[in-house]
Protein backbone atom coordinates (compact mmCIF):
# COMPACT_ATOMS: atom_id res chain seq x y z
CA UNK A 1 0.00 0.00 0.00
CA UNK A 2 1.21 3.49 -0.83
CA UNK A 3 0.19 6.64 1.05
CA UNK A 4 0.47 10.14 -0.39
CA UNK A 5 1.38 13.06 1.89
CA UNK A 6 1.79 16.74 1.09
CA UNK A 7 4.34 18.89 2.94
CA UNK A 8 3.93 22.58 3.79
CA UNK A 9 4.96 23.58 0.28
CA UNK A 10 2.24 21.42 -1.24
CA UNK A 11 4.74 18.91 -2.65
CA UNK A 12 3.43 15.35 -2.59
CA UNK A 13 5.56 12.52 -1.27
CA UNK A 14 4.69 8.83 -1.60
CA UNK A 15 5.15 6.72 1.54
CA UNK A 16 5.21 2.92 1.26
CA UNK A 17 3.26 1.20 4.04
CA UNK A 18 5.33 -1.50 5.71
CA UNK A 19 2.26 -3.35 7.00
CA UNK A 20 -1.49 -3.54 6.46
CA UNK A 21 -3.15 -0.37 7.76
CA UNK A 22 -6.98 -0.26 7.97
CA UNK A 23 -9.07 2.55 6.49
CA UNK A 24 -9.08 5.62 8.71
CA UNK A 25 -5.95 4.61 10.63
CA UNK A 26 -2.67 6.52 10.70
CA UNK A 27 0.62 5.89 8.90
CA UNK A 28 3.92 7.44 9.96
CA UNK A 29 5.18 9.87 7.34
CA UNK A 30 8.63 10.06 8.90
CA UNK A 31 10.69 8.27 11.53
CA UNK A 32 9.51 9.14 15.05
CA UNK A 33 11.64 8.61 18.16
CA UNK A 34 10.31 7.33 21.47
CA UNK A 35 8.83 10.26 23.39
CA UNK A 36 8.42 12.51 20.35
CA UNK A 37 5.09 14.16 19.61
CA UNK A 38 2.60 12.51 17.26
CA UNK A 39 1.09 15.32 15.16
CA UNK A 40 -2.25 15.18 13.32
CA UNK A 41 -4.47 18.11 12.28
CA UNK A 42 -1.39 20.21 13.04
CA UNK A 43 -1.81 19.42 16.76
CA UNK A 44 -0.20 16.98 19.17
CA UNK A 45 -2.43 13.96 19.67
CA UNK A 46 -0.01 12.03 21.92
CA UNK A 47 3.58 10.88 22.15
CA UNK A 48 5.37 7.85 20.76
CA UNK A 49 5.62 5.07 23.35
CA UNK A 50 8.05 3.23 21.02
CA UNK A 51 10.18 4.21 18.07
CA UNK A 52 8.12 4.30 14.86
CA UNK A 53 9.54 4.08 11.37
CA UNK A 54 8.11 5.84 8.33
CA UNK A 55 5.40 3.66 6.77
CA UNK A 56 4.44 1.91 10.01
CA UNK A 57 1.01 1.79 11.56
CA UNK A 58 0.57 4.51 14.21
CA UNK A 59 -1.97 3.49 16.83
CA UNK A 60 -2.54 2.38 20.43
CA UNK A 61 0.37 -0.08 20.35
CA UNK A 62 2.97 2.66 19.89
CA UNK A 63 1.28 5.90 21.01
CA UNK A 64 0.21 7.15 24.44
CA UNK A 65 -1.79 10.16 25.57
CA UNK A 66 -0.07 13.34 26.72
CA UNK A 67 -3.09 14.58 28.67
CA UNK A 68 -3.28 15.21 32.39
CA UNK A 69 -5.79 16.75 34.79
CA UNK A 70 -3.76 19.97 34.88
CA UNK A 71 -4.14 22.74 32.32
CA UNK A 72 -3.02 26.31 31.91
CA UNK A 73 -4.69 28.50 29.32
CA UNK A 74 -3.77 31.88 27.89
CA UNK A 75 -6.28 33.89 25.88
CA UNK A 76 -4.79 34.53 22.43
CA UNK A 77 -7.84 35.64 20.44
CA UNK A 78 -8.13 34.81 16.77
CA UNK A 79 -10.87 35.76 14.32
CA UNK A 80 -11.54 34.00 11.03
CA UNK A 81 -13.67 35.32 8.16
CA UNK A 82 -17.03 33.68 7.58
CA UNK A 83 -18.43 32.92 4.13
CA UNK A 84 -20.84 35.44 2.66
CA UNK A 85 -24.19 34.00 1.59
CA UNK A 86 -27.44 35.28 0.21
CA UNK A 87 -30.38 35.08 2.68
CA UNK A 88 -32.08 31.69 2.98
CA UNK A 89 -35.44 30.60 4.38
CA UNK A 90 -37.29 27.48 5.50
CA UNK A 91 -40.92 26.60 6.24
CA UNK A 92 -41.44 26.53 10.01
CA UNK A 93 -44.04 27.09 12.71
CA UNK A 94 -44.23 30.47 14.43
CA UNK A 95 -44.88 30.14 18.15
CA UNK A 96 -45.89 32.82 20.68
CA UNK A 97 -43.17 35.16 21.96
CA UNK A 98 -41.16 34.82 18.76
CA UNK A 99 -40.14 31.18 19.04
CA UNK A 100 -39.91 29.00 15.93
CA UNK A 101 -40.55 25.26 15.61
CA UNK A 102 -39.64 22.94 12.76
CA UNK A 103 -42.08 20.22 13.88
CA UNK A 104 -45.61 20.42 15.29
CA UNK A 105 -45.72 17.39 17.57
CA UNK A 106 -47.55 16.29 20.71
CA UNK A 107 -45.21 15.28 23.54
CA UNK A 108 -45.91 13.37 26.74
CA UNK A 109 -43.35 14.21 29.45
CA UNK A 110 -43.42 12.04 32.60
CA UNK A 111 -42.17 13.79 35.74
CA UNK A 112 -41.24 10.40 37.24
CA UNK A 113 -40.25 6.99 35.89
CA UNK A 114 -43.15 5.28 37.71
CA UNK A 115 -45.59 6.47 35.01
CA UNK A 116 -43.40 5.56 32.02
CA UNK A 117 -45.64 2.67 30.95
CA UNK A 118 -48.75 4.86 31.15
CA UNK A 119 -47.02 7.52 29.04
CA UNK A 120 -46.03 4.93 26.44
CA UNK A 121 -49.55 3.47 26.33
CA UNK A 122 -51.10 6.90 25.92
CA UNK A 123 -48.75 7.60 23.01
CA UNK A 124 -49.39 4.21 21.44
CA UNK A 125 -53.20 4.25 21.82
CA UNK A 126 -53.80 7.80 20.59
CA UNK A 127 -51.95 7.90 17.28
CA UNK A 128 -55.23 8.78 15.59
CA UNK A 129 -54.64 12.34 16.82
CA UNK A 130 -51.69 12.63 14.42
CA UNK A 131 -53.37 14.27 11.44
CA UNK A 132 -53.50 17.56 9.60
CA UNK A 133 -50.60 19.74 10.65
CA UNK A 134 -49.70 17.54 13.65
CA UNK A 135 -46.45 15.71 12.86
CA UNK A 136 -46.39 13.07 15.60
CA UNK A 137 -47.19 11.96 19.16
CA UNK A 138 -44.33 10.77 21.36
CA UNK A 139 -43.64 9.89 25.00
CA UNK A 140 -40.18 10.60 26.43
CA UNK A 141 -39.60 8.23 29.32
CA UNK A 142 -36.77 8.24 31.88
CA UNK A 143 -36.00 6.58 35.25
CA UNK A 144 -35.80 9.71 37.43
CA UNK A 145 -38.03 12.24 39.22
CA UNK A 146 -37.97 10.44 42.56
CA UNK A 147 -35.33 9.15 45.02
CA UNK A 148 -33.05 12.01 43.97
CA UNK A 149 -31.55 14.79 46.06
CA UNK A 150 -29.77 18.10 45.60
CA UNK A 151 -28.22 18.75 42.20
CA UNK A 152 -29.60 15.58 40.58
CA UNK A 153 -33.15 16.48 41.60
CA UNK A 154 -32.67 20.02 40.27
CA UNK A 155 -31.10 18.72 37.05
CA UNK A 156 -34.04 16.40 36.33
CA UNK A 157 -36.54 19.19 37.02
CA UNK A 158 -34.65 21.65 34.81
CA UNK A 159 -34.23 19.19 31.94
CA UNK A 160 -37.88 18.14 31.82
CA UNK A 161 -39.07 21.74 32.00
CA UNK A 162 -36.74 22.68 29.15
CA UNK A 163 -38.26 19.91 27.01
CA UNK A 164 -41.79 21.13 27.79
CA UNK A 165 -40.79 24.57 26.48
CA UNK A 166 -39.31 23.22 23.23
CA UNK A 167 -40.94 24.87 20.19
CA UNK A 168 -41.05 21.62 18.19
CA UNK A 169 -43.84 20.56 20.57
CA UNK A 170 -47.16 22.11 19.60
CA UNK A 171 -48.76 20.57 22.70
CA UNK A 172 -47.44 18.83 25.83
CA UNK A 173 -49.03 16.54 28.41
CA UNK A 174 -47.06 16.53 31.68
CA UNK A 175 -47.75 13.20 33.40
CA UNK A 176 -47.18 12.78 37.15
CA UNK A 177 -47.81 9.95 39.63
CA UNK A 178 -48.61 12.04 42.72
CA UNK A 179 -46.20 10.92 45.45
CA UNK A 180 -42.82 11.55 43.78
CA UNK A 181 -40.13 14.00 44.87
CA UNK A 182 -40.70 16.05 41.74
CA UNK A 183 -44.18 17.25 42.59
CA UNK A 184 -46.52 18.93 40.15
CA UNK A 185 -46.19 22.13 42.19
CA UNK A 186 -42.38 22.05 41.93
CA UNK A 187 -42.57 21.42 38.22
CA UNK A 188 -44.96 24.29 37.62
CA UNK A 189 -42.64 26.56 39.63
CA UNK A 190 -39.74 25.47 37.38
CA UNK A 191 -41.76 26.26 34.26
CA UNK A 192 -42.66 29.70 35.68
CA UNK A 193 -45.24 30.30 32.98
CA UNK A 194 -46.99 28.30 30.29
CA UNK A 195 -49.89 28.45 27.87
CA UNK A 196 -52.73 26.45 29.41
CA UNK A 197 -54.02 25.50 25.97
CA UNK A 198 -50.62 24.08 24.96
CA UNK A 199 -49.55 22.42 28.24
CA UNK A 200 -51.82 20.15 30.30
CA UNK A 201 -51.11 18.31 33.57
CA UNK A 202 -52.35 14.91 34.75
CA UNK A 203 -51.63 13.37 38.17
CA UNK A 204 -52.44 9.68 37.88
CA UNK A 205 -53.14 9.02 41.59
CA UNK A 206 -55.83 11.71 41.51
CA UNK A 207 -57.54 10.23 38.45
CA UNK A 208 -60.16 7.47 38.48
CA UNK A 209 -59.12 6.50 34.94
CA UNK A 210 -55.80 8.00 33.88
CA UNK A 211 -56.03 6.58 30.35
CA UNK A 212 -59.44 8.13 29.71
CA UNK A 213 -58.42 11.41 31.31
CA UNK A 214 -55.14 11.36 29.38
CA UNK A 215 -57.01 10.85 26.13
CA UNK A 216 -59.24 13.85 26.88
CA UNK A 217 -56.25 16.10 27.60
CA UNK A 218 -54.42 14.91 24.49
CA UNK A 219 -57.49 15.74 22.43
CA UNK A 220 -57.45 19.25 23.88
CA UNK A 221 -53.79 19.92 23.13
CA UNK A 222 -54.20 18.35 19.68
CA UNK A 223 -57.04 20.75 18.95
CA UNK A 224 -54.79 23.66 19.96
CA UNK A 225 -51.75 22.40 18.03
CA UNK A 226 -53.73 21.72 14.86
CA UNK A 227 -54.14 25.46 14.34
CA UNK A 228 -50.41 25.84 13.58
CA UNK A 229 -49.39 25.96 9.91
CA UNK A 230 -45.99 26.17 8.27
CA UNK A 231 -44.89 29.55 6.96
CA UNK A 232 -41.71 31.01 5.51
CA UNK A 233 -39.09 31.76 8.16
CA UNK A 234 -35.64 33.29 7.80
CA UNK A 235 -32.75 30.87 8.32
CA UNK A 236 -31.43 33.18 11.05
CA UNK A 237 -34.10 31.68 13.36
CA UNK A 238 -32.63 28.18 13.13
CA UNK A 239 -30.73 26.58 16.05
CA UNK A 240 -28.77 23.40 15.24
CA UNK A 241 -26.98 21.13 17.71
CA UNK A 242 -23.79 19.32 16.68
CA UNK A 243 -22.77 15.91 17.98
CA UNK A 244 -20.58 12.93 17.05
CA UNK A 245 -20.72 9.29 18.09
CA UNK A 246 -19.38 5.97 16.90
CA UNK A 247 -16.50 8.01 15.50
CA UNK A 248 -13.67 6.66 13.39
CA UNK A 249 -10.39 7.91 11.94
CA UNK A 250 -12.23 9.73 9.15
CA UNK A 251 -14.53 11.70 11.48
CA UNK A 252 -12.10 14.58 11.79
CA UNK A 253 -11.25 14.48 8.08
CA UNK A 254 -14.69 14.29 6.43
CA UNK A 255 -17.92 14.57 8.43
CA UNK A 256 -16.84 16.85 11.27
CA UNK A 257 -15.17 19.44 9.01
CA UNK A 258 -18.25 19.35 6.76
CA UNK A 259 -20.45 20.09 9.77
CA UNK A 260 -18.01 22.88 10.67
CA UNK A 261 -18.44 24.38 7.21
CA UNK A 262 -22.21 24.14 7.65
CA UNK A 263 -21.97 25.83 11.07
CA UNK A 264 -20.04 28.76 9.60
CA UNK A 265 -22.61 29.09 6.83
CA UNK A 266 -25.61 29.05 9.15
CA UNK A 267 -23.96 31.57 11.46
CA UNK A 268 -23.17 33.82 8.50
CA UNK A 269 -26.92 33.73 7.77
CA UNK A 270 -27.58 34.91 11.33
CA UNK A 271 -28.41 31.48 12.77
CA UNK A 272 -27.09 29.57 15.76
CA UNK A 273 -25.20 26.34 16.38
CA UNK A 274 -24.42 24.54 19.66
CA UNK A 275 -21.42 22.34 20.45
CA UNK A 276 -21.28 20.11 23.54
CA UNK A 277 -19.39 16.91 24.61
CA UNK A 278 -16.97 18.70 26.95
CA UNK A 279 -14.75 15.64 27.63
CA UNK A 280 -14.21 15.41 23.89
CA UNK A 281 -12.76 18.90 23.93
CA UNK A 282 -9.93 17.81 26.26
CA UNK A 283 -6.66 18.24 24.40
CA UNK A 284 -8.18 20.52 21.77
CA UNK A 285 -9.87 23.09 23.98
CA UNK A 286 -7.47 25.92 23.10
CA UNK A 287 -8.71 25.77 19.50
CA UNK A 288 -12.10 26.86 20.84
CA UNK A 289 -10.87 29.06 23.68
CA UNK A 290 -8.95 31.39 21.38
CA UNK A 291 -12.06 31.93 19.30
CA UNK A 292 -14.05 33.24 22.29
CA UNK A 293 -15.41 36.67 21.47
CA UNK A 294 -14.13 38.27 24.70
CA UNK A 295 -12.31 37.58 27.96
CA UNK A 296 -15.53 36.89 29.85
CA UNK A 297 -16.53 34.15 27.40
CA UNK A 298 -12.97 32.75 27.47
CA UNK A 299 -13.04 32.52 31.28
CA UNK A 300 -16.45 30.82 31.18
CA UNK A 301 -15.16 28.28 28.63
CA UNK A 302 -12.08 27.52 30.76
CA UNK A 303 -14.29 27.05 33.83
CA UNK A 304 -16.56 24.68 31.90
CA UNK A 305 -13.64 22.45 30.92
CA UNK A 306 -11.93 22.60 34.33
CA UNK A 307 -15.20 21.78 36.11
CA UNK A 308 -15.65 18.71 33.92
CA UNK A 309 -12.10 17.58 34.64
CA UNK A 310 -12.83 17.90 38.37
CA UNK A 311 -15.97 15.82 37.86
CA UNK A 312 -13.70 13.02 36.63
CA UNK A 313 -11.28 13.53 39.53
CA UNK A 314 -14.09 13.47 42.14
CA UNK A 315 -15.05 10.05 40.89
CA UNK A 316 -11.46 8.79 40.87
CA UNK A 317 -11.22 8.66 37.09
CA UNK A 318 -8.52 9.92 34.73
CA UNK A 319 -9.52 12.50 32.13
CA UNK A 320 -8.08 10.71 29.10
CA UNK A 321 -9.86 7.32 29.07
CA UNK A 322 -12.44 8.31 26.47
CA UNK A 323 -12.04 6.60 23.09
CA UNK A 324 -14.36 3.57 23.06
CA UNK A 325 -13.38 0.16 21.62
CA UNK A 326 -15.29 1.12 18.48
CA UNK A 327 -13.42 4.44 18.23
CA UNK A 328 -10.09 2.61 18.47
CA UNK A 329 -11.11 -0.01 15.94
CA UNK A 330 -12.00 2.86 13.60
CA UNK A 331 -8.57 4.46 13.92
CA UNK A 332 -8.84 6.89 16.85
CA UNK A 333 -5.84 6.40 19.11
CA UNK A 334 -6.04 8.88 22.01
CA UNK A 335 -8.51 11.35 23.46
CA UNK A 336 -6.48 14.16 21.88
CA UNK A 337 -6.93 12.45 18.51
CA UNK A 338 -10.67 12.23 19.10
CA UNK A 339 -10.94 15.79 20.45
CA UNK A 340 -9.04 17.42 17.60
CA UNK A 341 -11.50 15.82 15.21
CA UNK A 342 -14.52 16.52 17.42
CA UNK A 343 -14.04 20.29 17.77
CA UNK A 344 -13.96 20.70 14.00
CA UNK A 345 -17.76 20.54 14.10
CA UNK A 346 -17.53 24.05 15.54
CA UNK A 347 -16.08 25.42 12.30
CA UNK A 348 -14.20 28.71 12.59
CA UNK A 349 -16.86 31.11 13.90
CA UNK A 350 -16.39 33.03 17.16
CA UNK A 351 -17.65 31.41 20.37
CA UNK A 352 -20.34 33.82 21.60
CA UNK A 353 -21.55 32.09 24.78
CA UNK A 354 -20.98 29.26 27.24
CA UNK A 355 -24.11 27.53 28.56
CA UNK A 356 -24.73 25.41 31.63
CA UNK A 357 -26.39 21.99 31.23
CA UNK A 358 -29.88 22.34 29.68
CA UNK A 359 -29.61 26.14 29.48
CA UNK A 360 -31.37 27.74 26.50
CA UNK A 361 -29.42 29.38 23.68
CA UNK A 362 -29.35 33.11 24.38
CA UNK A 363 -27.21 34.59 21.58
CA UNK A 364 -26.96 34.13 17.83
CA UNK A 365 -23.79 32.35 16.73
CA UNK A 366 -21.76 29.44 18.15
CA UNK A 367 -22.41 28.48 21.77
CA UNK A 368 -20.61 25.88 23.90
CA UNK A 369 -22.91 23.78 26.06
CA UNK A 370 -21.79 21.94 29.20
CA UNK A 371 -22.51 18.23 28.95
CA UNK A 372 -20.83 14.82 28.73
CA UNK A 373 -19.85 12.92 25.61
CA UNK A 374 -22.45 10.16 26.01
CA UNK A 375 -24.61 10.16 22.90
CA UNK A 376 -28.07 10.07 24.44
CA UNK A 377 -27.26 12.38 27.36
CA UNK A 378 -25.62 15.03 25.17
CA UNK A 379 -28.28 14.84 22.43
CA UNK A 380 -30.97 15.36 25.07
CA UNK A 381 -28.93 18.28 26.42
CA UNK A 382 -28.78 19.85 22.95
CA UNK A 383 -32.54 19.46 22.54
CA UNK A 384 -33.16 21.10 25.92
CA UNK A 385 -30.92 24.00 24.88
CA UNK A 386 -33.40 24.66 22.08
CA UNK A 387 -31.78 22.91 19.11
CA UNK A 388 -34.41 22.44 16.41
CA UNK A 389 -32.42 19.51 15.05
CA UNK A 390 -29.13 17.72 15.73
CA UNK A 391 -26.40 16.90 13.23
CA UNK A 392 -24.83 13.63 14.35
CA UNK A 393 -21.65 12.50 12.61
CA UNK A 394 -20.65 8.85 12.78
CA UNK A 395 -18.09 6.54 11.25
CA UNK A 396 -19.56 3.29 12.56
CA UNK A 397 -23.27 4.04 12.64
CA UNK A 398 -25.95 4.34 15.33
CA UNK A 399 -29.76 4.21 15.11
CA UNK A 400 -30.80 6.27 18.13
CA UNK A 401 -32.56 9.63 17.96
CA UNK A 402 -33.16 12.61 20.24
CA UNK A 403 -36.56 14.31 20.62
CA UNK A 404 -35.36 16.79 17.99
CA UNK A 405 -34.86 15.44 14.44
CA UNK A 406 -31.44 13.78 14.40
CA UNK A 407 -29.57 13.89 11.09
CA UNK A 408 -27.00 11.09 10.81
CA UNK A 409 -23.94 11.99 8.73
CA UNK A 410 -21.56 9.22 7.69
CA UNK A 411 -17.81 9.75 7.55
CA UNK A 412 -17.44 7.15 4.80
CA UNK A 413 -19.47 5.99 1.82
CA UNK A 414 -19.35 2.32 2.83
CA UNK A 415 -21.38 3.06 5.97
CA UNK A 416 -23.84 5.20 4.00
CA UNK A 417 -24.42 2.35 1.55
CA UNK A 418 -24.61 -0.36 4.22
CA UNK A 419 -26.84 1.47 6.71
CA UNK A 420 -29.12 3.51 4.49
CA UNK A 421 -31.90 3.06 7.05
CA UNK A 422 -29.77 4.91 9.62
CA UNK A 423 -27.77 7.45 7.61
CA UNK A 424 -29.21 10.62 6.05
CA UNK A 425 -26.16 12.34 4.56
CA UNK A 426 -22.85 11.02 3.19
CA UNK A 427 -19.67 13.00 3.86
CA UNK A 428 -17.50 10.16 2.57
CA UNK A 429 -17.43 12.04 -0.73
CA UNK A 430 -14.72 14.27 0.79
CA UNK A 431 -12.40 11.30 1.36
CA UNK A 432 -13.04 10.11 -2.18
CA UNK A 433 -12.22 13.52 -3.65
CA UNK A 434 -15.55 14.02 -5.39
CA UNK A 435 -16.38 17.01 -3.14
CA UNK A 436 -14.39 19.51 -1.12
CA UNK A 437 -15.46 20.14 2.50
CA UNK A 438 -16.87 23.50 1.37
CA UNK A 439 -18.95 21.89 -1.38
CA UNK A 440 -20.25 19.27 1.03
CA UNK A 441 -20.98 22.04 3.55
CA UNK A 442 -23.12 23.82 0.95
CA UNK A 443 -24.97 20.57 0.27
CA UNK A 444 -25.49 20.00 3.99
CA UNK A 445 -26.95 23.50 4.40
CA UNK A 446 -29.47 22.71 1.66
CA UNK A 447 -30.34 19.43 3.36
CA UNK A 448 -30.76 21.03 6.79
CA UNK A 449 -33.18 23.60 5.39
CA UNK A 450 -35.18 20.77 3.81
CA UNK A 451 -35.37 18.97 7.18
CA UNK A 452 -36.36 22.22 8.86
CA UNK A 453 -39.16 22.51 6.30
CA UNK A 454 -40.54 19.06 7.11
CA UNK A 455 -38.38 16.46 5.37
CA UNK A 456 -38.19 13.52 7.78
CA UNK A 457 -34.90 12.00 8.86
CA UNK A 458 -34.28 8.24 8.88
CA UNK A 459 -34.53 8.34 12.68
CA UNK A 460 -37.95 9.96 12.44
CA UNK A 461 -39.14 7.46 9.84
CA UNK A 462 -38.14 4.61 12.18
CA UNK A 463 -39.73 6.26 15.21
CA UNK A 464 -36.50 6.20 17.23
CA UNK A 465 -36.86 8.84 19.96
CA UNK A 466 -35.50 8.83 23.50
CA UNK A 467 -34.03 10.98 26.25
CA UNK A 468 -31.36 10.45 28.90
CA UNK A 469 -30.80 12.79 31.85
CA UNK A 470 -27.38 13.49 33.39
CA UNK A 471 -26.91 12.03 36.89
CA UNK A 472 -24.02 12.53 39.30
CA UNK A 473 -25.14 11.77 42.85
CA UNK A 474 -26.89 9.39 45.23
CA UNK A 475 -30.06 7.45 44.48
CA UNK A 476 -32.14 6.95 47.62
Amino acid sequence: MISAAADDSGKTELIAASEDIPRGHKIALTDIKTGEDIVKYGCRIGTASDAIRAGEHVHVHNVKTALSEDGEYVYEPVVYPLPKLEPRTFMGYRRPKGKIGIRNELWIIPTVGCVNSIAEKLARDNQDLVKGSIDGLYAFTHPYGCSQMGDDHATTRKMLASLVRHPNAGGVLVLSLGCENLTEEQFKAELCEWNGDRVKFLTCQKSDDELADGRKLLEEIAAFASGALREEVDASELIVGMKCGGSDGLSGITANPVVGRFSDRLISLGGSTVLTEVPEMFGAESILFNRCRDTETFNAAVSMVENFKQYFVRHGQVVYENPSPGNKAGGITTLEDKSCGCVQKGGSAPVVDVLEYADPVKHKGLSLLSGPGNDMVSATDLTAAGAHMILFTTGRGTPFGAPAPTVKISTNTALYEKKGSWIDFNAGTVAEGSETPDEAGDRLLDYVLEVASGRRTQQEEAGYREISIFKDGVTL
